[in-house]
This record gives structure tokens, sequence and C-alpha cells, in this order.
């Protein structure tokens, strides 16, 4: 044997200490039962497609498996994982491969979802808080929520006009290997989940189209006499970012319901936030197929706006209503009368839908299309629940065909998709491209050089060129510069999904809707 080759084999790690390390962290990690561990290195042997264990192996002692001390972050186990599949040629060596191996190397040690939703519902009864404390937990341990890759994401503050602005770059989830796209061209989707957001994706093994979810668990919910299931979300943008889902497979459909929902949602757990994606293309989310919310245990910028004007609705007498500080229009209702506040919030919505204001460029429909809607966000605050309703339109022209009030085409080298729930709420949520492109630019700007003339970033030229002057840029401050602009650039995108500017016009706008209402 060459020395090449063993040292090759000699970096593959033994299977059997890695199903032991394995059954110890989901037993570490309350994940199983004690009861449980001959049966779980059973399943494991039956994914590594291994027929037992090594006769000399000292892995099972007194009807269990062997205690290791120190074990590993569950992101290094599933690495050896994946390194033994690739080896025996369990797995071709491509991301999407990796990603449904180890999924389904831990569904084998994810709870049951009736274990799951037994011991939520328990911790419920006793503090709502610390159902969703045990939960959020469990999807870190069972590697639901990757916190390897989350760790990657770029964070940080820029302090705008509007207030504190939280500012990431998405680097959670891996790019797509160049094998995986060919072969998911070839692949033919069955429909079944029909979508993510679906209840069928709990335990689901994936496929070249669609991800495993062997350890997904949800929790069932009853909203407004609906059926919902609350989940969170893989890739946490915040703390405890959560989704709650309708049963059926129907479209996004802002309505009175949505307001009581998401109230009712509040009084079960007070403890977090919950919003809706508005209904309509352009300004919605990105699954509009399927009704759903986001929330979480999180306070979102846009909560610690205050009011720019207030005013009274003479037909909800208890609800309390104003225009916030914020870079999109958004009016906040806030009363301890719930059904008050869900009437008050269906009144805006109707007169909202049903509103043209030539001179703002405000049209609610044109050739029979809807362009008004609304996205909502509810909280609770002290003895009241806030509900922000944020104004959205998707009208589109031929000069703005991706939308009029969308990020403008000058803001595309930064952000260029749509304006979501989280993004209102001032959370930019920023591709991952822009990670190696502004450490490219950071190169460029040390080096002083055109940035014309590199392929890779001379779409951010013309920003640079706007701001670079105004600094004396070295290596110890050029971070901060290039996190300074590109706040300053998403705070302008906010700007341009907001129907009234916040400029004195689109102020007098604003309050001519205001007047509308009363």
């Amino acid at each position: 044997m060459s020395s090449d080759a063993k040292e090759g084999t000699e970096n593959i790690p033994d299977i059997d200490k890695v199903i032991s390390e394995l059954v110890n962290y989901a037993s570490e990690n309350e994940l199983i039962e004690a009861d449980d561990k001959i049966f779980i290195v059973n399943r494991l042997l039956d994914i590594f497609e291994k027929n037992g264990l090594a006769e000399d192996s000292e892995i099972i002692k007194n009807s269990g498996v062997q205690e290791l001390n120190n074990t590993r972050p569950i992101a290094d186990i599933l690495s050896d994982c994946l390194k033994i599949a690739v080896d025996n040629g369990l797995i071709e060596d491509t991301q999407l491969n990796r990603d449904l191996f180890d999924t389904k190397v831990m569904g084998a040690v994810t709870p049951m979802p009736s274990v799951v939703r037994k011991h939520f519902k328990e911790l419920y009864n006793n503090n709502p808080k610390l159902a969703t404390d045990y939960f959020y937990e469990l999807n870190k341990a069972c590697n639901y929520i990757r916190c390897d890759r989350i760790e990657k994401d770029q964070k940080w503050k820029y302090n705008s006009e509007y207030g504190i602005i939280d500012i990431t770059i998405n680097l959670s989830k891996p790019e797509k290997d160049p094998k995986d796209i060919i072969k998911q061209g070839k692949f033919a989707a069955s429909g079944y989940p029909k979508c993510l957001l679906c209840k069928e994706n709990e335990g689901y093994a994936g496929n070249l189209s669609h991800p495993a979810r062997q350890n997904l668990r949800v929790i069932p919910l009853e909203l407004s006499g609906e059926k919902y299931y609350m989940q969170y979300s893989p890739y946490v943008y915040y703390n405890e970012h959560c989704i709650v889902f309708n049963d059926k497979h129907i479209p996004m459909k802002i309505n009175k319901s949505t307001f009581k929902k998401l109230i009712e949602f509040t009084d079960m757990f007070p403890h977090y936030t919950l919003g809706s994606n508005a209904d309509l293309p352009i300004v919605g989310g990105s699954i509009l197929s399927h009704d759903h919310f986001q929330g979480g245990a999180y306070e979102f910028p846009m909560a610690r706006a205050e009011y720019v004007y207030t005013f009274k609705l003479d037909r909800f007498s208890d609800v309390n209503a104003g225009i916030l500080n914020w870079p999109m229009s958004v009016i906040r209702l806030s009363s301890n009368n719930k059904d008050s506040l869900v009437n008050a919030c269906d009144y805006i919505l109707d007169k909202w839908k049903n509103y043209t204001d030539e001179k703002a460029f405000i049209y609610c429909n044109t050739d029979g299309e809807q362009h008004n809607t609304i996205t909502p966000i509810c909280r609770q605050k002290g003895d009241n629940y806030e509900m922000d309703l944020v104004l959205r339109n998707n009208i589109t022209t031929n000069e703005c065909p991706w939308g009029v009030y969308h990020p403008s085409a000058n803001l595309h080298h930064i952000k260029k998709e749509n304006i979501g729930l989280i993004e209102v709420m001032g959370m930019a949520i920023l591709p991952a491209r822009l990670d190696k492109e502004m450490g490219i630019l950071k190169n460029a700007l040390l080096n002083n050089e055109d940035v014309r003339l590199i392929s890779e970033i001379e779409k951010h030229a013309q920003w640079v060129d706007s701001w670079k002057d105004n600094y004396n840029i070295t290596k110890d401050n050029i971070d901060e510069i290039i996190r300074l602009e590109i706040g300053k650039v998403f705070v302008q995108v906010l700007e341009c999904a907001g129907v009234y500017k916040t400029d004195d016009n689109g102020r007098e706008a604003f309050v001519r809707f205001i007047k509308y209402c009363q």
C-alpha cells in the first residue's frame, strides 16, 4: 500500500466509534431515552448499510452504549458520518447528497412527533415559554436548525434616522453544486409534499428536488377554528424564528380572519411576535401558495418605532392609531379590546384595498388586477395588543417592471429580491454573494484599483464612487465603512418599498388616506 493510500485510509473515522458518539450525543441532549440506545444503534447500522459491529468492538456494554466523555458538537460528528458515507460509496460527494444523508442520520435519533407534542403540551400547561424553549432547543439539538451554518451569517447594526436597523448577509444556505443542478434538471418532482410548508414534510426523506425533513417536528395549533402547525425555520434569521402554517395547502390571503389569528397566537404565546407576508406577488413572500405566518422571540427594529402622526378612528373609540416614523408606510393600531382591534384592522384593510390617489400614484387596481394589500404584524405590549399594518402596492410600469414600490434598479447590486415580512420589520436579508463581493471590493479599495475593471464587482462601481471620497480609507476602518454604506442602501430599499415617501409630499398624501378612513 502506498503512503498516500495509507494516509487516506487513516483519515476515515471508525464507524463503530462514530455511531457510539452519535447515540451518546442524542442521549445527552435528551433526544432519546436510555432504553432506546440499542434500538438506535441498529437503526444507524442500517443507514450505514453495516450488518453489525466488529467482533472486538467494546461499544456495547451492560446492555447499553459505551459512554464517551466530551461528546463533540453535532456538526463535527456528522462530518465524520459523511466521510464514512462517501468513502463507502453510500453517497456521491455533493452538497445536496451530503445534506440528504446527514438529515437521514439525525432523523434516526430525533424523537417521534407524538413524543415531542406530548412533552410540549405538558410544558405549555405550566408555562408557554418553557414549551417554546424546549421545542427550540430540540430543533437545534437534532440539527434541523443547523447552528454551524447560521454562525457563518454576517450580522451588524446600522444607526439610521428611523432607529437601529438590523443587517444580515445570509450565508446559511449552501451554494448548489453544479452536479446537483444538472441532476435536479433531470429529476421529475412527485408533487408530494406540495410545497416546503405542507404538513407532509414532517419526516419526509427528501430527494433531488426537495430537502430532507426526517428531523422536522411540528406542533399542532388551532387559530380561529382552523388547524395550523408551528415549526422553526431551519435557517433562523433571528431568535426563535418560527413558521405557523395552515393544515391545508391553500393560498395566502389577508382578511379579517388573518387579524384574529394573529391576536389569538399572541394570546397563546405572549412572548412571541407574529406577522404575515402580503398576499400579492412582488410585495409578498416567496411562498404565496401556502397560507402561513412568521414570528418569534425577537424585538424587530420596527417594534421600537414611534408615532410621527396620531389620529382616532371615530368608529373605534377604544383603538389608538398613528403613523410610524419608518421608511415604509405603517399604521399602528393599539387596544386592549381584541374585537375592536380586529374590526379596526379589517376596516383599514377594506379602505386601503379600494383606495386610489392618482396624485400619489396609488391605484387600487388596473384592468381588474388588485394592487393594494397589507402586511400585518401583531405583538403584545403591556396590557395592549399592537397591530402594525404596512401598506403595500404591487403596481408595475414599463419603467419599473419589477414594481414601482420595490427596490429601484440602482439598488439591485445590493438587493433586488422581494421585500417580505422580515425586511419590512427592519431586518435586511442580503444575498450570500455579497460576502465574496465585499471581500473583493475591500481589497480593491485598499489597493486603489478601479472597481470597473474587476468583473465580479463592476456592478458596485457607481455606488462606490458615490461615497469612497468621503472617507480616509485604511485597513483598520474599511470593514466598518462598507457595512455603514450597505446599511444606507438597505434603508433606501425600504424607502422604495414605502407607498408613501417620508418627505413632506409623502406625509401629506399619507394623511389624505387617514382622513379618508375617518
